[in-house]
C-alpha cells in the first residue's frame, strides 16, 4: 500500500480576512499631569503592573508620547476615553 503525501493547501478564495487592523493607544506628555497620576491611570485603566506603568510614564515624559497598549480599536476606544476623562491626552493611532 502506498500513500501519496501532499501538503494541505487551502483554497485562497475560501479564506476571508475578517481580522481588523491593530491600533496603538498613545498617551501624550504634558506639563500638567504628575507622574503619579499617569502611573495610577495606566494601572487602573490599562491594567499595567506598577513597574510597567512607571516605565511607560518615563518614556512618555522623555519621548513626548508612547503607545501604552496595542490592539483592536473597539477595545482601545473605551480606554482612551477614560484616560482623556482623567485629563490626560491620549489618541488611537
Amino acid at each position: 500500500m502506498t500513500f501519496s503525501h501532499k501538503p494541505y493547501q487551502e483554497d485562497e478564495t475560501s479564506v476571508q480576512d475578517t481580522t481588523l487592523p491593530e491600533n496603538n493607544l498613545v498617551v501624550h506628555n504634558d506639563e500638567v499631569n504628575t507622574f503619579d497620576w499617569v502611573i495610577e491611570t495606566l494601572i487602573d485603566i490599562c491594567k499595567h503592573s506598577q513597574e510597567q506603568a512607571e516605565q511607560c510614564a518615563y518614556i512618555i515624559h522623555n519621548k513626548g508620547k508612547y503607545a501604552v497598549k496595542h490592539g483592536k480599536f473597539d477595545r482601545l476606544k473605551p480606554m482612551k476615553d477614560q484616560i482623556v476623562e482623567r485629563g490626560i491626552s491620549a489618541t488611537i493611532e
